[in-house]
């Protein structure tokens, strides 16, 4: 073993503070993905609507030069002046704090989501890495860790969930499932069908009883996700959790902040957060709720 990664192996500190690190670059690269891969796929689809219903002379002047816009180009600049962003103006969460959340060129405000999303994807991930410790399974759980803030994040803002995020997901628990690190490659598959089938059959009856959708595909996709990560036996969880969660939420909008009944919430958040909890804690919250239960 290479001696940096004996040392995070015999050092839970030394492995916890590194994750921490490595974690706030990735969180500073999810503010790049939450704002931009929204924007990616509707510029594609309007390009695929384009080449469908438009004109040869249109499609042909749009493709002649195509702006760049994908995750790594342009390079980041203020939504107020278009000052580039610098090196040292880009350092998770500090530079933020040394520039007063103020852009260096017009002084206009940065909103205070950008080092709030690089401290919890930080914080998160380095609580996934103290409860697994230095191994696989730490591993696959930081990284699922991060697609589902980058997740939770892009379903607030546009009430979308790209499948390249929940396929990923998806991907990536039943590969680890291969080596059983958190559940055995039937259980994940069981857990992938049974998760997308549920949410499916309640989305066809909830709009065969009202002719309303109540809810995307991308739930579906990122509920089989979650299934094949925990295994099946944990959806109950997941799926109570989210909805109570969810209803609280939307009962408070109603009450709190005049909303209607008929306003569309996101509930991928809370399928998120949900499975990450059961991901680390899904034996404690299970034993939890049968002490509540049956007293």
């Amino acid at each position: 073993m290479h001696a940096p990664l004996q040392l995070m192996a015999e050092s839970p500190t030394v492995f916890i503070s590194f994750v921490f690190v490595l974690s706030l670059l990735v969180g500073s690269f999810l503010n790049v993905v939450i704002y931009r891969l929204p924007l990616m796929l509707e510029r594609d689809w309007k390009d695929q609507c384009r080449q469908y219903l438009g004109t040869e002379g249109d499609v042909a002047a749009h493709n002649a030069s195509p702006p760049t816009f994908n995750l790594i180009k342009p390079d980041s600049t203020c939504p107020h002046c278009q000052h580039k962003i610098r090196a040292w103006e880009n350092i998770p969460v500090v530079s933020w704090l040394m520039l007063r959340g103020k852009c260096s060129q017009c002084r206009q405000s940065i909103s205070i989501r950008y080092p709030l999303v690089e401290l919890a994807t930080a914080t998160l991930s380095a609580v996934a890495a103290w409860h697994f410790g230095f191994g696989p399974a730490a591993a696959i759980a930081i990284v699922a860790t991060w697609l589902l803030l980058a997740m939770t994040f892009i379903d607030l803002d546009t009430m979308l969930l790209p499948d390249q995020l929940t396929l990923g997901l998806l991907w990536l628990a039943l590969l680890s499932s291969m080596h059983n690190t958190f559940v055995s490659p039937s259980d994940a598959i069981l857990g992938a069908a049974l998760g997308y089938l549920s949410l499916w059959s309640l989305y066809w009856a909830f709009k065969l009883l009202t002719g309303k959708e109540g809810m995307g595909y991308g739930d579906f996709k990122l509920l089989a996700a979650l299934g094949a990560l925990v295994g099946w036996q944990y959806l109950p969880v997941v799926i109570l959790l989210s909805s109570c969660v969810g209803a609280a939420v939307g009962l408070t909008l109603i009450a709190f902040k005049g909303k209607n009944r008929s306003y569309a919430i996101p509930f991928g958040p809370y399928l998120a957060a949900a499975g990450w909890l059961c991901l680390l804690y899904g034996d404690w919250l299970v034993a939890q709720y049968w002490r509540w239960i049956l007293p």
